[in-house]
């Protein structure tokens, strides 16, 4: 095991807060792997990129020697997390749960050593409390502290429901520190007053409080809102080499430093020394932003798959080519060439709120670069225009 020293600089990277550091060096000093707990809930069936912020630091603890404990909330999930909700959380069934975490287990395994990783699903205690074992939780917490969570609050001033389930859930999460004496728990920084519980839980069962890990939510493909499918702003784990090196290359180029961060295996040594070859000249943007998905394609497909997907993206983009089968539209600079009139004029789309909703989601690249803007009429020239995964277009806008 590492000196403390270099294991908190290497915990530390890309942390948003840390409660506490002192304690945590403490914990490192004893030299006993610590056990450093995770808990996932199967609401959805595919992980994307903002989901292994977390996991690319569970594996940094495990290459440090420490003992990994992915939580399956196959219990929690039937409750619904209201963590960030301006209404209830429909739960789900436990036919959704079982197939959800199967799914997760897969997938997980694409970042973390299995051999270092325990599995772990809630139920196995969680399912053995009666209404007495609930009852005596719940008296543990108080109802002001519980409404100190943000989004009670904000419900409880709104005067949105709030039903008494849901305060439920973070006693769950917390009591799960305690059944597997956790010395550290990380999450989102959306999760934060869920894992103060746990450490306030331990510390009433008469145990060493955990220390807590935030990480920060990662930023889509619009550089705006935290990734997600409802906002269509995702990289999906399981999605294709092509369309997941396409989307890699679509980040922004000052975005992209902050993927490089957080998802990449390169040292921030190795990414400060990249960004100053970009920043002096030496490097070119797109070449860095390649060497991220290549990256990123090699974890999660191979290595061949990497360079076949960079020649295809190379094949289709440089020098502003399309494939020989796309159509071409011509229209008068003015109302015509906004985005949305083009595009359902050119067949592209079946109308024009169609075209509006798809922009909104980031699928428009104009001669390659990104167009969230479905009000400007393009200029007059000739432009390269794709839309979606293979929707392309040569569009002529006259004077």
């Amino acid at each position: 095991m590492q000196d403390v020293d270099r294991q908190l600089a290497v915990i530390k990277r890309g942390v948003a807060e840390l409660i506490d550091e002192n304690e945590l060096r403490k914990k490192l000093q004893r030299g006993t792997p610590l056990r450093v707990k995770v808990g996932f809930d199967p609401t959805a069936p595919d992980l994307h990129f903002g989901h292994t912020v977390v996991m690319h630091k569970m594996r940094h603890f495990q290459e440090l020697g420490h003992t990994v404990i992915f939580l399956i909330g196959d219990f929690t999930g039937r409750i619904g997390d209201p963590s960030g909700r301006s209404e209830t959380r429909p739960p789900l069934t436990e036919e959704q749960v079982v197939s959800n975490a199967e799914t997760y287990k897969k997938q997980l395994f694409k970042i973390l050593d299995p051999e270092k990783t325990l599995v772990e699903f809630n139920s196995r205690w969680l399912g053995k409390m009666d209404a007495a074992d609930f009852i005596r939780l719940c008296s543990r917490y108080t109802v002001a502290r519980m409404m100190e969570r943000d989004d009670f609050e904000k419900r409880y001033r709104e005067q949105r429901p709030i039903s008494i389930h849901e305060f439920l859930y973070p006693l769950c999460q917390g009591y799960d520190s305690v059944a597997l004496k956790a010395d550290v728990e990380m999450g989102g920084t959306d999760q934060k007053f869920n894992l103060l519980v746990g450490r306030t839980l331990q510390a009433q069962y008469g145990m060493e409080s955990q220390c807590i890990l935030t990480m920060p939510l990662l930023e889509g493909l619009d550089g705006v809102r935290k990734m997600s499918k409802s906002y269509g702003n995702y990289i999906g784990i399981d999605e294709a080499p092509s369309e997941m090196f396409g989307k890699v290359m679509a980040v922004s180029d000052d975005l992209m430093w902050r993927y490089y961060e957080l998802l990449s295996s390169l040292s921030l040594e190795e990414i400060a020394a990249l960004k100053a070859d970009v920043a002096e000249g030496r490097v070119h943007p797109k070449a860095a932003k390649e060497q991220l998905a290549a990256e990123m394609v090699s974890r999660y497909h191979s290595p061949d798959a990497a360079e076949e997907a960079r020649m295809a993206f190379n094949a289709v983009f440089a020098g502003g080519g399309v494939p020989d089968d796309a159509p071409s539209h011509r229209c008068a600079q003015g109302d015509d060439s906004t985005p949305p009139a083009f595009l359902e004029a050119a067949g592209l789309v079946k109308s024009r709120g169609e075209a509006k909703r798809l922009i909104k989601e980031g699928a428009l690249s104009v001669d390659g670069e990104r167009c969230d803007d479905a009000l400007t009429p393009l200029a007059p020239g000739e432009y390269v225009i794709k839309l979606g995964k293979k929707r392309f277009l040569r569009l002529t806008v006259t004077a």
